[in-house]
């Protein structure tokens, strides 16, 4: 699976192969994978073509005739074996995905942690995925009559992942998917692909049939082959809006899960424990640089405390290290391109231009850019209306709780919500108004626990995540119907 070229510095560099029926190929184009953080080689990939993406689809369609078969029993002991495997190369997969994704080794660690997790919960979830029994004697021609639901894993599915969580929701998409019965082709983001290779590795070796689970690396339009090919019949995609929604689009007939972005927004009012409050929303808003689609973008205080919040959050970032992610010490990393870099610097000194305050950071180098707050911003600046994902957050006061839910909700996006007050009351009016996938009391709108319902409405997605829940999208009811007479 894995062969060994020598850069002409004389460091080794792994060159792997993509999976594909239960074998390791070599066949197609090598594409380097860069260091977001200084450009440096990390490792190479073989790509493959729309004839591999054919062979992988045939795969997964013969396999499905036997994942589908498989008693809950079998999937639950291999989900335990990956969770096993997982957490005995933790430290391979930790410096894997701070070397191709530059996160921070430590929040690495912890997404290394998250995927044993998921695996874990997931071989619980294979165990009860119940049905029902229905009484149809409502009506004297019915008599007799009964039925029972029950949930038949739906088909081939294709996983389209991104490069934020190169393990983490590649995870969150395999696991289920195992849970289910379903096989699975995978897609990896093309700048964090390695991460999925090592995951297959421990698959196979857990023992999931051949062609359970395909993993390769392809280019956008080789990869088009799985949105509009008959024979998958769900695409679960996470990425970005414009490409997830096309891809519905082009969908067919076939059943779409979009888990897409956002610009998260948080509520702080007067009543809350505003130093609390700050130390999350300075974790919420930097960690991995802001690119998570529930990274805190936009914090809304209550005028009164507005001004002691506002200089607890700015002595929060001013805290934190940038630099190279493989230091322990390291809290914010590098933006995954510097093209990307760019763009946020820009956007801060759009904003600036338009009036807005800096109160902290704004500046780059390379592909680092300084954790950044803003004020005096404007809800049409593009800081505040798009998804900025960059390590950037705006802060601004309000009069009126209403109005705080109206700013909220006046965006494209729903994907999470933060809330922090003490006040009941207010907790279940925003529950009711916020438009958005989850309302978190008492935190950031960037927690999640990988068992809980997670996804958007808006341009933020269509369905869930979280292993019951994609389970279900993973599955379909089907009646039986019985007559005992």
């Amino acid at each position: 699976m894995t062969r060994m070229t020598m850069t002409p510095v004389e460091m080794p560099v792994a060159t792997h192969g993509f999976f594909i029926d239960g074998r390791w190929m070599d066949e197609g184009d090598i594409v380097e994978v860069k260091s977001p953080f200084d450009g440096s080689v990390v490792g190479r990939v073989t790509q493959g073509r729309r004839e591999h993406a054919e062979a992988a689809i045939a795969a997964a369609v013969k396999a499905f005739g036997t994942t589908r078969r498989l008693p809950a029993f079998e999937r639950q002991r291999v989900l335990r074996r990956v969770a096993e495997s997982i957490a005995a190369r933790r430290e391979e997969f930790a410096r894997t995905i701070v070397q191709e994704a530059g996160k921070p080794i430590k929040l690495a660690r912890t997404e290394v942690d998250r995927a044993v997790f998921i695996f874990n919960v997931a071989a619980e979830e294979a165990t009860r995925i119940y049905g029902e029994y229905l009484p149809l004697d409502w009506q004297e021609f019915t008599a007799g009559r009964w039925g029972i639901v029950k949930r038949f894993p739906l088909g081939p599915v294709a996983g389209i992942t991104p490069f934020n969580f190169p393990l983490h929701l590649v995870a969150h998409k395999v696991a289920p998917a195992i849970a289910a019965g379903c096989s699975m082709v995978l897609k990896p983001a093309p700048q964090t692909p390695i991460s999925s290779l090592l995951l297959a590795e421990c698959i196979q070796q857990a023992g999931w049939p051949d062609g359970g689970l395909n993993v390769l690396p392809l280019s956008n339009e080789d990869a088009s082959l799985l949105v509009t090919d008959e024979r998958i019949k769900l695409i679960s995609f996470t990425g970005s809006v414009p490409v997830g929604w096309d891809i519905k689009r082009r969908a067919g007939k076939k059943k779409v899960a979009l888990e897409l972005g956002g610009n998260a927004g948080a509520i702080v009012h007067s009543d809350a424990d505003l130093a609390y409050a700050a130390e999350r929303c300075v974790t919420g808003g930097f960690a991995y640089a802001g690119q998570t689609c529930i990274s805190v973008q936009r914090i809304l205080v209550e005028q009164s405390v507005y001004g002691r919040f506002t200089d607890l959050l700015v002595e929060g970032v001013k805290k934190l290290t940038t630099g190279d992610p493989m230091e322990e010490s390291t809290d914010v990393g590098p933006l995954i391109r510097e093209s990307d870099a760019v763009r946020v610097t820009q956007w801060i000194e759009e904003a600036i231009h338009s009036g807005a305050r800096l109160l902290c950071g704004g500046g780059r180098q390379g592909s680092v850019v300084e954790p950044t707050v803003l004020t005096g911003t404007k809800s049409e600046m593009k800081v505040n209306c798009l998804e900025i994902f960059g390590p950037v957050v705006t802060v601004e006061p309000y009069n009126t709780f209403e109005e705080a839910l109206r700013r909220i909700n006046h965006s494209n996006y729903g994907l999470q919500a933060g809330l922090f007050t003490r006040d009941v009351k207010l907790l279940f009016q925003a529950y009711d108004e916020l438009e958005v996938g989850a309302v978190i009391a008492g935190d950031v709108p960037s927690f999640r626990i990988d068992q809980m319902p997670y996804g958007g409405i808006k341009d933020s997605g269509l369905g869930r995540e979280g292993l019951r829940y994609a389970i279900e999208e993973m599955t379909e009811p089907k009646l039986l119907v019985m007559n005992v007479h």
